[in-house]
């Protein structure tokens, strides 16, 4: 994710990384050079040669339309990527209350505590991953059992593998007295909303927007930009090539920003920063972590 000050506008006006400049340019650019051909037809042939002036009272009201379609487009989106950020948010907590409750009630078991906040850092750090399409614990592989490592990123589901080890060590502490049964219920009620947590997420990067709805939306949108010049270029004369560029950078810029934070759980300079945030669950937990 790129950071910024919001209220320092010098300091991101002019950026480009972050900003869609890069993934619309093409599509801006198109726009802007079928304008030019437009407006370069109506000024320098002779009168009436060229008369294909779309009303500028329809066009308008398609533009509002338009608009209304894209605000929906940009809050359905930012909805999808706020809801990840809430979950996100979940598992730092349920992974602090993990860890919390495992350190301080399996003091009779130190290395049982380590081992459940080893696993307990390494759940993170797999639903990133799991996120991502593919199959990593992070840079624990050396402080786990190998055998265990190899079994859980060999598994379908690899957070689902981790969060069983989390439960069979539970089970284990409690086998040998180190906690009761009613503890052992509450530390996998943390269990449980890691797991649910994930599973929200997944829901959010496996169900995108409705097919229809993103081709129509494009579709509208193509339109609206190519004949815009035809609708401008009666009134606006050469300006009208300047005023193409920026109607189209900033519609197809909105759409844009939609599809870049539908799906928040990628490494765009715009997504969530998963690297950080698992980072920092390590640090917190690491510094409670048992020795033995």
């Amino acid at each position: 994710m790129t950071k910024y000050d919001p209220h320092r506008w010098t300091d991101h006006l002019f950026d480009v990384e972050g900003s869609m400049v890069r993934e619309i340019l093409g599509r801006v650019s198109l726009c802007v050079l079928w304008s030019v051909i437009v407006v370069s037809l109506h000024m320098l042939l002779p009168e009436g040669w060229f008369d294909l002036a779309v009303p500028e009272t329809a066009h308008a009201l398609i533009g509002a339309a338009l608009g209304l379609l894209l605000v929906f487009r940009t809050n359905a989106s930012y909805d999808r990527f706020w809801e990840g950020r809430k979950f996100w948010g979940g598992i730092v907590n349920e992974t602090r209350n993990l860890a919390r409750l495992s350190s301080t009630w399996i003091v009779g078991r130190p290395d049982l505590a380590r081992q459940i906040l080893l696993w307990t850092i390494a759940f993170p750090w797999s639903a990133m991953y799991r996120l991502r399409g593919s199959r990593e614990l992070g840079n624990l592989r050396d402080e786990l059992p190998p055998d265990q490592v190899a079994a859980v990123v060999a598994a379908d589901h690899v957070p689902l593998a981790v969060a069983r080890r989390i439960t069979a060590l539970i089970e284990d502490a409690r086998a040998d007295g180190a906690i009761s049964d009613i503890q052992q219920s509450q530390i996998d009620q943390n269990v449980q909303l890691l797991i649910d947590y994930l599973g929200g997420c997944e829901r959010i990067r496996s169900t995108p927007l409705p097919f229809a709805y993103a081709v129509h939306l494009r579709r509208a949108l193509m339109a609206y930009c190519f004949t815009l010049p035809l609708a401008l270029v009666s009134q606006f004369g050469w300006d009208t090539i300047i005023v193409t560029l920026l109607l189209a950078y900033v519609l197809f810029g909105i759409e844009e920003i939609g599809v870049e934070i539908e799906d928040p759980f990628g490494t765009d300079d715009n997504d969530l920063p998963l690297d950080e945030i698992c980072r920092n669950i390590e640090g917190n937990l690491r510094d409670i972590l048992p020795r033995t």
